[in-house]
C-alpha cells in the first residue's frame, strides 16, 4: 500500500512539473526535433519490462495504449501550431493546463482502482504505456501539424 501511494505521489509531482515545463516550451520555436524527442526519450523506460515484476499481459498493453490514445485526444484538441514570423510556435489554449490537471486526476483515481486487484508492478507498466500511448499519439498528430504549416509556409514563399 505504501509503495502504490509512494509512486502515486511521485508520478502526481512529475507530471506537475510537466505540466510547468510544457507552458514554458510553448515560449521557443518548435521543430521536428523537439516534438519527436519527447517519447523516444520516454521509450526507455520501456526496459522495465525487462523485469518479471512489470511484465504484463498482451491485453493489458492493448488496454493501456488504447485509454493513452482516448487521453491524447484531448491534448491534440488543445494545442495548436501557428506561424509567427518565420517559425511555428506550439500554442496550448487556456485550456491546456486544465486538461492536464484533469488527465492527472483521471490517471491517479484509475491507478487506485486498478492499484487494488493488481500488482504495483503491473499497474506501473500500464501507466508508462498509457502515458506513451497518450504522448506519442499527441506528438504524431503535432508532427503532422508542423509538417502541413510548414510545407504551406515554403509553398508561399
Amino acid at each position: 500500500m505504501y509503495l502504490a501511494l509512494a509512486t502515486t505521489a511521485v508520478f502526481a509531482f512529475m507530471a506537475i512539473v510537466m505540466i510547468f515545463v510544457r507552458m514554458r516550451a510553448s515560449r521557443r520555436p518548435a521543430s521536428v526535433k523537439k516534438i519527436i524527442l519527447p517519447p523516444f526519450f520516454m521509450s526507455t523506460g520501456a526496459l522495465m519490462f525487462l523485469f518479471p515484476m512489470f511484465q504484463i499481459s498482451w491485453l493489458q498493453v492493448a488496454e493501456a495504449l488504447i485509454v493513452g490514445m482516448i487521453f491524447s485526444i484531448f491534448l491534440i484538441k488543445t494545442s495548436k501550431l501557428e506561424h509567427e514570423g518565420d517559425h511555428v510556435y506550439v500554442k496550448p489554449s487556456k485550456m491546456f493546463p486544465v486538461i492536464l490537471v484533469s488527465l492527472l486526476v483521471i490517471r491517479i483515481i484509475i491507478k487506485l482502482i486498478i492499484g487494488t486487484s493488481i500488482s504495483v508492478g503491473e499497474t506501473s507498466g500500464m501507466f508508462f504505456l498509457l502515458a506513451l500511448g497518450m504522448i506519442g499519439t499527441w506528438r504524431l498528430a503535432m508532427l503532422y501539424q508542423y509538417l502541413q504549416l510548414t510545407k504551406k509556409q515554403s509553398a508561399e514563399i
